[in-house]
This record gives structure tokens, sequence and C-alpha cells, in this order.
């Protein structure tokens, strides 16, 4: 699952649904590395379920995906963004490796949307070495990559559903039924702690940071 919230200044139309183009493809993206990771390792529920695929259509959540966002982002002056793919199941087969390769599956999901801001940076890098990138073009770029940034640093928070609450699972060895339980409240924790300035700001200030750092290698 994904979920991103930023403060995005979005004046126009245009802006907004450019914005919202970028977070159903970085959604779609995230929930594609899930799976291929997992099938990768040898894990045979997302090939069999169709989700070894970058077509939108087996990732989407109409709810999570489509509605929430457009909800927000057009109808909402507020900024908030939020919004999440259809979850990757897996199976992991392979007994010796469960806790390994539980880890890599979670991980691939935000190293994804990392890879991509990074990625969307040497493209327009690329772009800019033959023509001087116009001021369209690099607002462009600052959104995919502040995004992108956003969606990795908010996945790893440590609490369901997002992917940090699996390492965390991993990580200190916590049972199936205290996860669940656990579960069972974390989106009313995420709710609380994204209108928290003691949780905004200083994740604002990563999200900067990081988002500054890898446009550096262009600007």
């Amino acid at each position: 699952m994904n979920g991103v919230t930023s403060n995005f200044t979005l004046p126009s139309i245009l802006d907004k649904s450019v914005l919202f183009i970028i977070l159903l493809v970085s959604l779609v993206i995230h929930e594609w590395a899930h799976a291929f990771c997992a099938d990768k390792l040898g894990d045979p529920l997302p090939r069999k379920e169709g989700r070894v695929t970058l077509d939108p259509r087996s990732h989407v959540d109409l709810i999570g995906t489509l509605l929430i966002p457009f909800i927000i982002i057009f109808l909402n002056p507020g900024f908030l963004v939020l919004g999440w793919g259809k979850p990757v199941r897996i199976s992991l087969p392979n007994k010796l490796s469960q806790t390994r390769d539980d880890i890599l599956i979670t991980l691939a999901g935000p190293a994804a949307n990392l890879l991509l801001a990074f990625s969307t940076v040497l493209v327009f890098c690329l772009i800019n070495f033959f023509s001087p990138l116009s001021e369209a073009f690099i607002r462009l770029m600052i959104m995919i990559v502040n995004l992108n940034c956003l969606l990795f640093l908010f996945n790893l928070i440590p609490i369901p559903p997002l992917d940090g609450s699996h390492l965390l699972k991993r990580l200190l060895k916590i049972s199936e039924t205290n996860f669940n339980k656990f579960s069972s409240f974390g989106i009313f924790l995420l709710l609380i702690l994204v209108n928290l300035d003691e949780f905004r700001v200083p994740f604002q200030d990563v999200l900067s940071y990081l988002t500054h750092e890898i446009i550096g290698i262009l600007l």
C-alpha cells in the first residue's frame, strides 16, 4: 500500500491533472516492483494473480488509486494527497528464506519510487544536454521527483498498512496475531500522525532535503 501527504502548490487544473497522472503511474510502478521482486525470488502467487505487469488495470484500486486521489487533488484546497494501489499478495514458499524474501519484497516498492526519482532526473539531464529545459519541463521534473521521494519516505513509516510496518514485523519478530491487532487501528494512527506538526515539519524537511539532493544532480 502507498500513502502520501505533501504541500504541493497547485494553482491550476492542469497542474492538478498532471499530479493525478504522476501519482497513478508512481503507485502502479510501486506495486509492480513488489510483484516483480516476489516473482524473481520464486514466489508464484503474484504471477498467478497477474500482478507481474505494468498494466495499470492489474494494480489500480478503484477507491484508493482513483476515487480518493481524484477527490482530494481536485476538490480539497488544503493539500493532503493520499493514495494506494491494490496490495500485492505473496505466499513466501521458501521456508528457509521467508524473512529475507519478505524484507526484500517489501523494500522493492519504496526502492522503485526512489529509483524513479533518480531516473527522472537522469532523463531530464539528458534532454537538457541537447536543449535547455523550459520552465514547464523543470516544474514537471520537480513534481515527479518530489512525489516519488515522498512515496519512498512515507512508505517506510512503520505503521500498518505501510511497507515499513512489514519491516518492523520482521525485524522485531512480531507474531502474526499481534501484528493483525496492530494493523486494525494502523490507519487511525496514520490519520493522527499526518495532522501533527511534530511529524509534518520534520517530514517535510527530510522530503525537501532528499528532493533537493536528487535534483541537484541536474541543476
